[in-house]
C-alpha cells in the first residue's frame, strides 16, 4: 500500500477498535444487570451502545411521548424500570414517593447528574451541575435576585415588556398574524438578558438570541467525538454557538469588570444591585472568576427564557381550545382594568394576588405541559426502595410528566381542567388558588422540581405569565391562524411556533 493510504487504514483500525471497547463494555454492563436481577428494577438495556436511546427520541418527537414509560410501567408491573438511554443504564421513575425521596436526598443519598450534552453545554460552573456548598451560594444569589417578584421596578420592568411587545402587533381592528411562541422569547429573552447585564432589547440581544436558539437545540442530541469537528449535526451547531454565547457574555463581564474597579462597588446605588452580575462581581469578596460568572448566567439564560415563553405559549393555546376556561380568565382581568380605570397605571403587586382563576390556568398548563419533564440524578450509595436496590453510582430519572399525567393521580388526567384548582378542602376550610395547589405541591405537584433545587424563579415565572395574559386578553381576541400542536423533543414547544390572528378589542388601546 502507499503511503498515501496508510494514515486512513490506522484511522479505521483504530475507530474499530474504539468500537469493539465500547461494545465489550457494553456486555460488561449488561453482564453484571443479569448478576444483580431481582435487586436492579426490572428492565431491557437495549441495542448495544445506544440502548433505547433512539426508542426514547422517536417517542418524544410524537405528539403523546408518555407511552415509553407507560409501556414500560405496564409490562414490568412496577413505576421504576432500567434502560439505558444517552450513553448509560438509567434508572427510570414514574413513582411520586421515589421522586419525592430523590429530590429531597439532593447532596446526600444523590447528586445532580446529566447527559454529556447538557454538561458540555452549560458548562461545569452552571447552577444545574454544581453541588455541594457551591450551589448552595449560586442558588442563594439567585433566590436573592429572582426571588423577589414583588419588587416595584421588577413588575414596572416586566409590563414594559410586555406592553412593547404587543404595541408592534398590528393597528387597531387590523388582523395581524403572529407566532406567539417568537413572541413570547423575545419577552422572556430581554427580560433575563435585563435581570443578567443590564442591556436593553436591540442587535447585541438579538444577535445573542440566535445562537442561544442553537444552543439549546443541542441539549439532548448524541455527544459525537470530536463534534466540534462535525457542524451539520445539532451537537456540533450547539458547540459552535456556545463559544459565541460564552464569548459575548465574557466580553460584557469583563467590561464591568473594570467599571467597578474604577468606580467602587456599589457606588451610587444606595446599596442596590442592578444586576446579576453586579451580584457576582460583590458576592462574597468579589470571589467569583470571570468564567463561573459565565456558565452562571448562561445557565440562568436556559432557565428564564425557554421554559416561560412556552408556558406563556401554550396557557394561550390551552385557553383558546377551552372556550369556558378563556371566557372566565377574561372576565377577571377585565375586572382589574375596570378597576384602575381608562387611565390604567402600570400593574401592581396587588394587582397580581387578585388573579386567582389565573393561577388556575396556570398551574394546570404547568401539569398538562410538563415543561420539565423531569430530573437526572446520580445515586452516591445503595439506595432500598420497596424491593429494589439502586447501586452506587447509577443514573436515575425521576419523570414528574408520568405523574401528572396518570389517572391515578389526577381524574381525567390527560385533559385541560383549570377548575381542578379551584377549590378543596383542608381542615374543613374552602381553600382556593395557590394555596389550594401548595396542598397538592406537596404530594404529586412537582413542575419546579424540589428540594434543594427547587427552581428559585418559580413564582417570578407566574408573574410574567399573568402580566402577559392581563395585557393579552384586555387588549386582543384571537383566532389560530393554522392547526398546530405540541411536541416534546428536544425541549417541549408547539410545532409552528403557535401562529395566531389577532384583533384589536373595541374601545381598549394602549
Amino acid at each position: 500500500m502507499d503511503a498515501g493510504g496508510t494514515p486512513p487504514l490506522l484511522f479505521l483500525l483504530a475507530a474499530a477498535a474504539a468500537l469493539l471497547g465500547a461494545a465489550l463494555r457494553w456486555l460488561l454492563l449488561a453482564w453484571r444487570s443479569a448478576a444483580r436481577t431481582g435487586r436492579l428494577p426490572p428492565g431491557s438495556t437495549g441495542l448495544p451502545l445506544i440502548g433505547e436511546t433512539l426508542r426514547l427520541i422517536a417517542a418524544y418527537k410524537t405528539p403523546n411521548p408518555e407511552p415509553f414509560i407507560d409501556e414500560r410501567v405496564a409490562r414490568h408491573g412496577s413505576g421504576v424500570f432500567t434502560t439505558h438511554v444517552f450513553g448509560e443504564r438509567t434508572v427510570f421513575s414514574a413513582d411520586p414517593a421515589f421522586n419525592r425521596l430523590l429530590l429531597a436526598a439532593e447532596g446526600r443519598a444523590v447528586s445532580c447528574s446529566y447527559p454529556s450534552s447538557i454538561a458540555t453545554l452549560l458548562g461545569p460552573r452552571s447552577l444545574l451541575l454544581t453541588a455541594g456548598p457551591a450551589h448552595k451560594r449560586l442558588h442563594s444569589l439567585t433566590l436573592a435576585r429572582l426571588g423577589r417578584p414583588a419588587s416595584p421596578p421588577l413588575l414596572a420592568h416586566i409590563d414594559r415588556l410586555v406592553l412593547a411587545t404587543l404595541r408592534d402587533w398590528g393597528r387597531p381592528g387590523a388582523g395581524a398574524v403572529v407566532r406567539l411562541l417568537d413572541e413570547a422569547k423575545k419577552i422572556t429573552f430581554n427580560l433575563t438578558v435585563w435581570q443578567l447585564v443590564s442591556i436593553e432589547p436591540g442587535p447585541w440581544t438579538e444577535s445573542l438570541r440566535r445562537e442561544y436558539v442553537k444552543l439549546v437545540d443541542g441539549f439532548f442530541s448524541i455527544p459525537f467525538p470530536f463534534a466540534y469537528l462535525l457542524p451539520f449535526t445539532a451537537y456540533g451547531q450547539a458547540l459552535k454557538a456556545r463559544k459565541k454565547v460564552a464569548g459575548a457574555l465574557r466580553e460584557v463581564i469583563r467590561k464591568r469588570m473594570g467599571e467597578e474597579a474604577g468606580t467602587g462597588p456599589g457606588a451610587g446605588r444606595n446599596g442596590e444591585k442592578k444586576d446579576m452580575v453586579e451580584e457576582l462581581l460583590e458576592a462574597e469578596g468579589g470571589s467569583f472568576s470571570v468564567e463561573e460568572m459565565v456558565d452562571f448566567c448562561l445557565s440562568l439564560l436556559v432557565a428564564g427564557y425557554e421554559t416561560t415563553s412556552v408556558l406563556m405559549t401554550l396557557a394561550v393555546k390551552f385557553l383558546t381550545e377551552t372556550p369556558t376556561a378563556l371566557a372566565q380568565l377574561k372576565e377577571e382581568h377585565d375586572s382589574i382594568r375596570h378597576r384602575k380605570g381608562k387611565d390604567e397605571q402600570p400593574l401592581q403587586w396587588s394587582d397580581y394576588k387578585s388573579m386567582p382563576f389565573t393561577q388556575c390556568v396556570i398551574s394546570e398548563t404547568l401539569r398538562v405541559a410538563n415543561l420539565i419533564s423531569g430530573v437526572f440524578r446520580r445515586a452516591n450509595t445503595d439506595i432500598h426502595f420497596k424491593d429494589y436496590v439502586i447501586p452506587k453510582g447509577c443514573r436515575i430519572f425521576a419523570s414528574f410528566r408520568a405523574v401528572h399525567l396518570s389517572p391515578e393521580h389526577y381524574e381525567n388526567a390527560r385533559a385541560f381542567d383549570p377548575w381542578r384548582w379551584q377549590q378543596s378542602k383542608k381542615e374543613g376550610v374552602l381553600v382556593v388558588g395557590q394555596d389550594a395547589q401548595q396542598g397538592a405541591r406537596a404530594s404529586v405537584f412537582t413542575p419546579f422540581g424540589g428540594g434543594p433545587r427547587l427552581c428559585p424563579g418559580h413564582e417570578l415565572a407566574r408573574v410574567v405569565v399573568s402580566v402577559f395574559l392581563h395585557r393579552l386578553v384586555t387588549r386582543f381576541s384571537w383566532e389560530e391562524a393554522e392547526e398546530d400542536r405540541v411536541v416534546f423533543f428536544p425541549t417541549t414547544r408547539t410545532l409552528k411556533g403557535y401562529p395566531i390572528i389577532l384583533r384589536r378589542r373595541p374601545g381598549w388601546d394602549f
